[in-house]
C-alpha cells in the first residue's frame, strides 16, 4: 500500500473527523433510525431510508479516513532543515514572471488541498513544477493557455 503523504495539521483535521464522525454523528443517526422503526412500516418510511442512507455514508467515511490514517506519512516541515529547496510541507512565494504578480502556496497531501486557503496538492501542476526547486529558480508551468512562468522568491517552512 502505498504512503500518503500529510502535514501535522492535516492529520489532525483527519483524527479530529474521525472524532466527530464516531462520538457525534453516529450516535445520532442510530438514534434517527430508532425513532423512524417506532413510526410502523419500513417499506414506506421516508425518514427510516434516509437516516439508513445517512449511517451508510458515516460508515463509508470512517473506514476512508480510518484507511487513510493508517496509510499516511506525516512529515512535520519544521522538523526538516532548511536548505532553500521546496519540499513537501514548505509554503512558497512565487512571482508571475510576466505579470510581477506574487502568489503563496503551501504544498500538502491531496485530502489538504484548497486553493483558497493557498494550500494546493502535491499532485498538483505548480506543486510538481515547484518540488526540488530552490529559491531563485524560475519554472514553467503547463496551464491550459500555455506555460507560466513563475520565479520562487521564497521557500518558508510554517
Amino acid at each position: 500500500m502505498q504512503r500518503i503523504p500529510m502535514t501535522v495539521n492535516g492529520e489532525k483535521a483527519l483524527r479530529d473527523e474521525l472524532i466527530q464522525l464516531k462520538t457525534v454523528e453516529r450516535p445520532q443517526v442510530i438514534e434517527a433510525i430508532a425513532d423512524a422503526r417506532e413510526h410502523g412500516d419500513l417499506k414506506e418510511n421516508a425518514e427510516y431510508h434516509a437516516a439508513r442512507e445517512q449511517q451508510s455514508f458515516i460508515e463509508g467515511r470512517i473506514q476512508e479516513v480510518e484507511a487513510k490514517l493508517s496509510n499516511s506519512q506525516i512529515i512535520d516541515v519544521l522538523s526538516i532543515p532548511r536548505t532553500g529547496k521546496v519540499i513537501f510541507g514548505t509554503t512558497v512565494n512565487l512571482i508571475n514572471v510576466d505579470t510581477d504578480e506574487e502568489v503563496r502556496y503551501q504544498v500538502v497531501g491531496d485530502d489538504e488541498a484548497d486553493i483558497k486557503a493557498g494550500k494546493i496538492s502535491v499532485s498538483s501542476p505548480i506543486a510538481r513544477a515547484i518540488i526540488g526547486k530552490e529559491e531563485g529558480d524560475t519554472v514553467g508551468v503547463q496551464v491550459p493557455s500555455g506555460v507560466i512562468e513563475y520565479e520562487i522568491d521564497e521557500v518558508l517552512h510554517v
